[in-house]
Parts: structure tokens; C-alpha cells; sequence
């Protein structure tokens, strides 16, 4: 596997959110978004004309209460939501989660330490406190789901999601790819989870790079192990003049990237193998 590759004015950046800028936590809202992110995020927009979005699984919501006050584009739901300006739009029309809600809500009923979470156009059911349940939520909510049309499955780190079907991080980028200001770019994404890989996937296709964040078997080209190693990444990849307009966080010595201590590969020229 390659050693990270050298972010350039010529990319188009997409980034996921948890377990790839932030670390993962028990429950959704208990993420933490480490010092100097937002800084990095949004000197790197400006020095890439705009051609940055973030591309989650969450709400459009979440993502501009953990950033604010920076308004990303952002794909969210997995791309059932498009925001390229100031207005978020649907890519899809919502199915109707109704049955799935019921039997989601009824479960965590009976098993405190479960999570509902009821977004525009999915229904996500998260076990992380409780991961000995897994079978029992991937049952439930297969059963609920037999009776709604044109929706599917989809696992994620101690989360089981049911969404409309086809709706992928790789069109959400696909899409954004034929749109100003990422049009013409080399693109580049970064994520962590299985949920990712159809994202992988759409950027390879498009002669772009992908970047794995973390242990487990991947598409990817390229590793990195852990988010604050990719923060340092992104912190590194800032010019002068982007840097010079943010002040570096106090936890960051002048001239040493966040991440450093992490084991931040050495950035090369695409193309150079690892030693």
C-alpha cells in the first residue's frame, strides 16, 4: 500500500466525519472535534477554491453544529442530501420508514443502550454499548424492512442503517464531480468505514485516490492509521498562505504538524511505493 499521496491546488478533497476527522465515540453526539480542525478545514477550502465537502453518513445538522461556524458542501445520509451552496436539497425521494422506526424504537425499548436515530431519508439503529445485540438488531430491522419498497441494509461500525436503495457516498461524489467547483479535478477521499469503499471506488474510477483511515481490509490506496495521523496529513498539506490567516492550535508546536506523533508518513509523489 502506497504512502500518502501529496494534496494539491489541482484536487478535489472529500472527507467523511467520524472515525476519520474525529475519533468514534460511544454515541453520536459525544464526538469531539480536536483543536485546529476547523482552522485546517477551512484554510484547505479556500486553497482548493472551494473543491472540499464532507461526505457522511450523518445529518446535515450534525456535521454544521460540530464545524461551526464553517458551512461546508456536504453530502449527507450517505448522499440522500446534497448541499453545494447554501441549501441542502434531496437527492432521492424518501422512502417511508414508518414500519422500521416502529421496530427500531420498540427494541430500544427493551434494551436500554441502544440508539435510534431518525434521519430525513433512513432509520439507524446503533449498538456500540451494547454490541452483543448485533444479531438481534440486524433481525429486527430486516424483518420490519420486508414490507417497505426499494430500501436495503447497510452495516457500519456497531450501526445497522436502513436507507433508500442505491444511495452511496460513490454517487454523492460521482455527482459532485460534474459540479463547479469540483469539475475537472483530480479527486480524493477519505473514509474509514465498509461504508466508504463504494466512495473508494468512485474516485478510483475517476483517476482519483483513496485513502483508508485505520485497520481492516479496504480498496483503498493508500493507509492511514489513525484520524489524528490524517489530521496531521490535512495540516500538513496547508500553504503558507493559507496557514499565515489561522492561528496554529496552542496544543501544536510552530512547524510540527497535529499528528506528527501519530506517525505521519512522509508525503511523496503519487506513485512512490512505500519502503
Amino acid at each position: 500500500m502506497q504512502l500518502l499521496p501529496q494534496l494539491t491546488t489541482a484536487h478535489a478533497l472529500f472527507l467523511d466525519f467520524d472515525g476519520t476527522l474525529t475519533e468514534l465515540a460511544p454515541r453520536p453526539e459525544a464526538v469531539r472535534v480536536a483543536s485546529g480542525l476547523i482552522p485546517t478545514l477551512r484554510a484547505l477550502h479556500a486553497q482548493l477554491g472551494g473543491a472540499l465537502a464532507i461526505v457522511t453518513g450523518r445529518p446535515e445538522v450534525d456535521i454544521d453544529r460540530f464545524l461551526a461556524p464553517l458551512r461546508l458542501p456536504l453530502a449527507s445520509e450517505h448522499g440522500a442530501r446534497y448541499r453545494l451552496s447554501d441549501t441542502a436539497i434531496s437527492a432521492i425521494e424518501p422512502p417511508g420508514l414508518a414500519p422500521v422506526l416502529h421496530a427500531a424504537q420498540a427494541l430500544a425499548e427493551r434494551h436500554p443502550g441502544l440508539l435510534v436515530e431518525q434521519k430525513s431519508a433512513s432509520v439507524a439503529l446503533h449498538y456500540r454499548l451494547i454490541p452483543h445485540l448485533e444479531s438481534l438488531c440486524h433481525d429486527t430491522l430486516s424483518h420490519a424492512m420486508q414490507g417497505v419498497e426499494g430500501v436495503e441494509l447497510l452495516r457500519g461500525k456497531c450501526v445497522l442503517e436502513v436507507k433508500a436503495r442505491g444511495v452511496h457516498k460513490g454517487q454523492a461524489i460521482s455527482d459532485f464531480m460534474r459540479q463547479s467547483p469540483f469539475a475537472g479535478r483530480t479527486p480524493v477521499f477519505v473514509g474509514d468505514d465498509v461504508t466508504d469503499e463504494a466512495g473508494f471506488a468512485a474516485v478510483q474510477a475517476l483517476g482519483g485516490w483513496s485513502i483508508k483511515v485505520g485497520e481492516g481490509p479496504t480498496m483503498a490506496q493508500h493507509r492511514c492509521m489513525t484520524p489524528a495521523a490524517l489530521r496531521g496529513w490535512l495540516s500538513a498539506a496547508r500553504t503558507p498562505a493559507t496557514t499565515s490567516h489561522a492561528r496554529a492550535p496552542s496544543s501544536v508546536r510552530p512547524g510540527v504538524p497535529e499528528g506528527a506523533h501519530a506517525g505521519v508518513p512522509a508525503m511523496n509523489p503519487p506513485g512512490e511505493q512505500e519502503r
